[in-house]
């Protein structure tokens, strides 16, 4: 099949981690991209060299900035999100405007201008994920956190706007990224993250022992499971959706759902092992109790990927927790 290359797309929130990273696979595979970024949470070094409009996706004088400029936009890939699973609960209301009230907001800009491909980061947290199995683009949509349910609710949104004629949309379902960009040019920008893997090279850094929270799932340790994805095979993913997006988005099916995993599941006690094997050295673990908004998790069935994007993913557990101790050597001298 034909693969569009020579396009021009706009990443929302392309200074972060994971819109970093999208940038930099794009442009090695031909894409002209463009960042807007409100550097809340991105370093403005991971958007040296390229096209960074600072501002809020819900900023209308920065977009009208950033619309004249580039009339020529092919498409949208939408990272810019609040992610933080605790924070959302806490904070409700602001992630509901931001997540989707802001959505709307660019939304509207973007048919103003007659953008119709969108790209959406959304999440695998939309899913039940109450027994640690494998969940298909048909599993049970139950978001079990305010940050699910915005993604939840964004894919809503722009599966009635793709039914109106407003968008075409590939709704892409992360799972778990980790790692960084192997040649280390991005990574995680935040020193602390909230995820397993950053809370382990936290409890080593500080020599304390790590909490596994929960201990009772469903799962065959009792342990949470997840999918850990590569970010790197996660960016090459948005690559594919981008140049085969007229192929899978249609004008007769404008809306389109895909699991971005490896197909296969971690759990925590799996990830602790991953990391003594990577660093040689074992890790004192203490069992706490379940936080608010955790599920026992699921891991990716990538049939869907593998068959409309040509996209599997390619590395493992062990190398993202290789890249993501490697980055966070780096990072101190990229802030």
């Amino acid at each position: 099949m034909t693969r569009l290359t020579a396009m021009k797309v706009l990443i929302t929130g392309g200074a972060g981690y994971i819109g970093s990273t999208v940038a930099t696979a794009c442009i090695e595979a031909g894409i002209e991209v463009v960042i807007i970024d409100n550097l809340s949470s991105g370093l403005g070094a991971f958007a040296e060299g390229r096209s960074l409009y600072v501002g809020d996706i819900a900023d209308e004088a920065v977009l009208d900035e950033l619309l004249a400029d580039h009339p020529d936009i092919d498409a949208v890939i939408h990272c810019a999100a609040r992610i933080v699973v605790p924070e959302s609960v806490a904070d409700p209301l602001g992630y509901y405007e931001a997540n989707v009230g802001k959505t709307i907001t660019l939304l509207r800009r973007m048919r103003a201008a007659g953008i119709m491909r969108v790209v959406f980061s959304s999440s695998a947290a939309v899913y039940a994920g109450e027994t640690g199995d494998g969940v298909d683009e048909d599993g049970v949509v139950a978001p079990g956190s305010p940050y699910a349910a915005t993604k939840s609710m964004v894919e809503q949104i722009l599966k009635d706007a793709a039914t109106a004629g407003d968008v075409r949309t590939i709704a892409l379902r992360y799972f778990n990224p980790i790692g960084a960009d192997p040649q280390l040019r991005t990574g995680l920008q935040n020193p602390t993250p909230s995820h397993a893997l950053g809370k382990i090279m936290q409890a080593r850094a500080n020599g304390e022992p790590f909490s596994i929270t929960g201990t009772d799932w469903s799962t065959r340790d009792g342990s949470g499971l997840r999918d850990y994805i590569h970010v790197w095979d996660l960016a090459l993913a948005h690559v594919a959706a981008v140049q085969k997006f007229d192929e899978v988005a249609t004008p007769d099916e404008p809306y389109q759902v895909i699991n971005i995993g490896t197909g296969d599941g971690v759990t925590v006690r799996e990830l602790v092992a991953a990391f003594e094997r990577v660093t040689g050295t074992p890790l004192p673990v203490v069992e706490t109790g379940r936080r608010p908004g955790d599920q026992a998790g699921a891991f990716a069935i990538v049939d869907r990927a593998a068959e409309v994007l040509d996209w599997r993913a390619e590395r493992s557990v062990d190398d993202g927790v290789r890249d993501a101790l490697a980055w966070a050597e780096k990072l101190p001298s990229v802030r």
